[in-house]
């Protein structure tokens, strides 16, 4: 599977980067929540229910980053040969 880290986030509606916003971390739109921490949360044994109520999210917020995940994790994956290739022609 694609890690989240690794997505090209600017292709989700729900999401944005804002410069001089933590940072330019990706955040869900309109709020200071970097996406992040949707993941860091499930990772460590967080429902969707819960992830909701202790950052104050609606289930469409978190339903639109886990859906552009898995809308890419179905993408088809470079081979790791093309991305050393891609590397050294910089």
């Amino acid at each position: 599977m694609t890690s989240p880290s690794l997505l090209d986030w600017s292709q989700c509606a729900a999401v944005e980067s804002v410069p001089g916003r933590l940072g330019g971390a990706w955040v869900l739109r309109d709020t200071r929540m970097p996406i992040s921490a949707i993941f860091e949360n499930l990772e460590h044994g967080s429902n969707i229910e819960e992830i909701m109520d202790n950052f104050d999210l609606t289930r469409e917020q978190v339903q639109a980053v886990l859906e552009f995940v898995a809308r890419s994790a179905q993408a088809p994956e470079v081979p790791a040969e093309a991305v050393a290739d891609a590397r050294s022609v910089r």
